[in-house]
Parts: C-alpha cells; sequence; structure tokens
C-alpha cells in the first residue's frame, strides 16, 4: 500500500527514527521472529511474503511489522526489500508515543489495518 496518508511524515526526524538502507533482497524481518519493530518504507518497495507466497508488496509510506508491535506475538510473515530501499525503523517504545502524541498517525495504520482486512475478506 503506498498511500500518502493524511499528514505529514516529518516526526520521524523529530522522533529520533533510525533510518535503514537496504540491498535488493534483503530480509528485513522473518516469520516467526519477536516482533520489537515495525517499518514505514521512505524509498523503494518491499515484499511481504507468507511461506514462499508475496502477499503484499509496499511502496512508499506503507508499514509493515506493526501487528507485532500491536499484539506482542510473533511476526506473521516476512518481509524482504524487493528492490534497493529505505525504510524508518521503529521500536515499540516509539510507536506507542505515536500513537500518544501524533493521532493521525494512529488513525494511517488503523485504516491500513482495515484496508488489510478488507482484501482479506474478499478473498475468502
Amino acid at each position: 500500500m503506498s498511500d500518502g496518508g493524511p499528514f505529514h511524515f516529518g516526526f520521524l526526524e523529530e522522533f529520533g527514527v533510525p533510518l535503514r538502507r537496504l540491498k535488493a533482497g534483503e530480509v528485513i524481518f522473518k516469520a516467526g521472529d519477536a516482533g520489537d519493530s515495525m517499518i514505514l518504507v521512505m524509498e523503494g518497495r518491499v515484499e511481504i511474503k507468507v511461506g514462499d507466497r508475496i502477499v503484499d508488496t509496499l511502496g512508499l509510506h506503507g508499514i509493515a511489522g506493526e501487528m507485532a508491535l500491536i499484539d506482542s506475538a510473533p511476526r506473521s510473515a516476512t518481509a524482504v526489500a524487493a528492490t534497493g530501499c529505505e525504510v524508518a525503523v521503529i521500536d515499540r517504545e516509539t510507536f506507542l508515543d505515536l500513537v500518544r502524541e501524533v493521532p493521525s498517525f494512529a488513525l494511517y495504520v488503523m485504516r491500513i489495518l482495515g484496508l488489510r482486512i478488507r482484501r482479506m475478506n474478499a478473498d475468502l
């Protein structure tokens, strides 16, 4: 999902969110890993895989890994850089700060989760 959202992403710098450069094919996280952070795609594309199947491709401002931050369960999918890319890495503490202090960020995450659920329901 590459929706710019209803807000400016300047909060990344304000909250000291680190950026990570990745090469195509680099694994960002694997299914089953502990979920200690989420990513926000700033450049390039990231594939989300369940097993060998690509279930989503994220572009600019796409997010992944947020479910593990919300429910503290292990990762349900694997994220792989589809191209050279840059992602913002948002840890649990920063995620909670953002939810409290940048309500539009929380709404953005909820909107993306809602879209994913609707898409899954449509595929049933």
